[in-house]
C-alpha cells in the first residue's frame, strides 16, 4: 500500500493554482478579483457534491422499488438533508462576497464579459435533475443562449431524462395502502375524506372544494403529480404518525426544504446583484436583478407538495384506519 500525502490526495497544486486574475492579465491588478474567483469556485465544488447526493437519491428511486427494509428511504432522507445543509452554507457564503463593494467589483467587472454565473452548468443540471423542465423556466428563450454549443446540447438532452420529481410521482403512485383490499366495508374512503375537508372550509374557501376534485380525482395537465400520487402524498401527510409513514413524511418534507433553501439562495443572490450593479444588465447579458426575481418566483419545483397543506384538517377528525390497514402500517409485533 502506497503512502498517501495530504497535498497530493487533495490535488492542492491544481486547486490552489486555479486562480488566474483577468485584471493581472490586463496589467490592472484588482485586489478583490481573487475573492470573486474563490467564492465562485467554492460554489461549483459544492454544486458538484449536491449533484452527487441528488444523483444517489435518484438511483434509489429509479428501480421502481424503494426498499424500506433495507433502509433506502432513510438513506434518501439523510442525503437530502445533507444537500439542504450544503445549500444553507451557500446562502451564508453570500455574506463573504458582500464584503466586496460595488467600486471594488467595477475594478474588474468589465474584464469578465461575457462570462456570467448564468453559465453555471452544474446549477442548470441540478435544476433539471430535480424537475425543472424547460417549458417551466422563467426566460426560457434566454436560458441556454449564453452556453457553448456542447453545453447547450447537454442541458437540452436532460429534457428526455427522468427527473427526481417524476420519480417521486411514480413512487407515490405505487403506494399500496389505498387499494380496495385494505378498505373492506368502506370502498370510498377518499370520498369520506373529501366530505370532512369540505365541511372544514370557512367563508372565502369555497373554491377549494373544486380544487380538491381537480387535484385528487380528475387531474390536470398543468400539474406534475397524478391524482393517485397526490392522494398518496396527502394520505402520508394526514397519517404521518403511523410508523410506516414517518420516513415517507420526512422525505416529502425534505423536498420542501430543498425548494425553500433554493429560494433563499436566489433571494440572497438578488440582494447581492442589486447591491453590486443596481439596475444594470449582468455580464452575460441578462436583465440582472429582474431575471433573478422572476426565476425565484417561478422556479419552485416541489410546490405541489406544499399545495397539499391546503387540504389538511384537524387530526382529531381523522377517521380511524381499518384494523387490517392499521396492522400493515404499524410495527410488527
Amino acid at each position: 500500500m502506497s503512502n498517501v500525502y495530504y497535498p497530493d490526495y487533495l490535488q492542492l497544486e491544481k486547486i490552489l493554482g486555479a486562480q488566474e486574475l483577468e485584471s493581472d492579465k490586463n496589467g490592472q491588478h484588482a485586489h478583490d478579483e481573487m475573492l470573486f474567483i474563490i467564492i465562485h469556485q467554492a460554489y461549483e465544488l459544492w454544486f458538484k457534491q449536491v449533484l452527487y447526493e441528488v444523483g444517489s437519491v435518484m438511483e434509489i428511486f429509479k428501480d421502481g422499488l424503494v426498499d424500506d427494509n433495507g433502509g433506502e428511504l432513510n438513506i434518501a432522507v439523510h442525503r437530502l438533508q445533507r444537500v439542504k445543509t450544503i445549500l444553507d452554507v451557500l446562502v451564508k457564503q453570500w455574506e463573504i462576497i458582500e464584503t466586496m463593494t460595488p467600486l471594488d467589483f467595477l475594478d474588474f467587472r468589465d474584464m469578465l464579459r461575457p462570462a456570467s454565473g448564468f453559465q453555471s452548468m452544474q446549477f442548470k443540471i441540478l435544476e433539471a435533475r430535480l424537475g425543472l423542465r424547460m417549458e417551466a423556466r422563467f426566460g426560457k428563450q434566454y436560458y441556454t443562449s449564453q452556453l457553448r454549443p456542447d453545453h447547450k446540447a447537454q442541458i437540452e438532452a436532460l429534457e428526455t431524462e427522468p427527473t427526481l420529481l417524476e420519480l417521486v410521482n411514480a413512487w407515490l403512485e405505487r403506494m399500496p395502502f389505498l387499494k380496495p383490499e385494505y378498505w373492506t366495508g368502506e370502498p370510498d374512503f377518499f370520498g369520506r375524506l373529501e366530505k370532512l375537508y369540505v365541511a372544514s372550509l370557512v367563508p372565502g374557501e369555497e373554491g377549494n372544494a373544486a380544487l380538491w376534485r381537480k387535484i385528487f380525482v380528475d387531474g390536470s395537465p398543468e400539474r406534475h403529480f397524478s391524482p393517485a400520487a397526490a392522494r398518496s402524498a396527502l394520505f402520508i401527510m394526514l397519517y404521518r404518525d403511523e410508523p410506516i409513514f414517518q420516513q415517507a413524511f420526512r422525505f416529502l418534507d425534505s423536498l420542501l426544504d430543498l425548494d425553500t433553501v433554493m429560494a433563499s439562495w436566489r433571494a440572497r443572490h438578488i440582494s447581492m446583484v442589486h447591491r453590486m450593479i443596481g439596475l444594470r444588465v449582468g455580464t452575460g447579458g441578462s436583465t440582472g436583478k429582474n431575471y433573478l426575481k422572476g426565476a425565484m418566483d417561478s422556479h419552485h419545483i416541489f410546490s405541489e407538495i406544499a399545495d397539499l397543506s391546503s387540504f389538511l384538517f384537524e387530526r382529531r377528525k381523522l377517521p380511524p384506519l381499518p384494523e387490517r390497514l392499521k396492522k400493515a402500517v404499524g410495527f410488527a409485533g
